[in-house]
């Protein structure tokens, strides 16, 4: 059985800021341990940062969608956006990054990595790519995406659930 908390924010900080109690709080009732909570709240909170950074939103009524969803074997955050057809079209940059990741036997590996390019990187540099590298590391996730032909990102990131102690497998 599925258990699924969905959630619609504005593209505004602050809603991302509310983002990662109300995850807490759904995944503890759900009986996983205080680690998955902590580190899936982080994973829907950077997805829904890049939604907010890179989403096109030309209207009030276009939102972030945040889903945490609780399986039998694995908890899935799925964050969405819209996107103009141009960014959907030159997406390469997020399917370099979630490739390069899956490139690297040991995602602490990868993180490592993108520490080292972002550190020789000039203070004036304001892209780093580490929020879906700590995704993959901290937060043990599998990311990938799409782009529906309704010009939506779907971005997603799933963990690895044991049912028998609350946390990863």
């Amino acid at each position: 059985m599925q258990v699924t908390l969905q959630l619609a924010l504005r593209p505004v900080w602050e809603e991302i800021d509310a983002l990662g109690g109300k995850c807490v709080d759904f995944l503890k009732a759900e009986g996983l341990n205080a680690d998955a909570q902590n580190a899936l709240s982080m994973v829907a909170c950077e997805l829904a940062e890049n939604a907010t950074k890179y989403g096109h939103f030309n209207g009030e009524k276009e939102i972030v969608k945040v889903s945490l969803a609780v399986q039998t074997s694995a908890v899935t955050v799925t964050v969405s956006n819209p996107v103009t057809r141009e960014e959907a079209d030159s997406l390469s940059v997020l399917d370099h990054t979630i490739q390069w990741n899956r490139g690297f036997h040991d995602p602490f590996q990868a993180y490592l990595e993108r520490l080292r390019d972002v550190s020789a990187q000039s203070l004036l540099s304001t892209e780093s790519r580490l929020g879906l590298v700590r995704i993959a590391y901290e937060g043990q996730s599998t990311l990938d995406f799409y782009v529906g032909a309704d010009g939506i990102l779907v971005v997603s990131a799933t963990f690895p659930f044991d049912t028998s102690g609350g946390g990863q497998a």
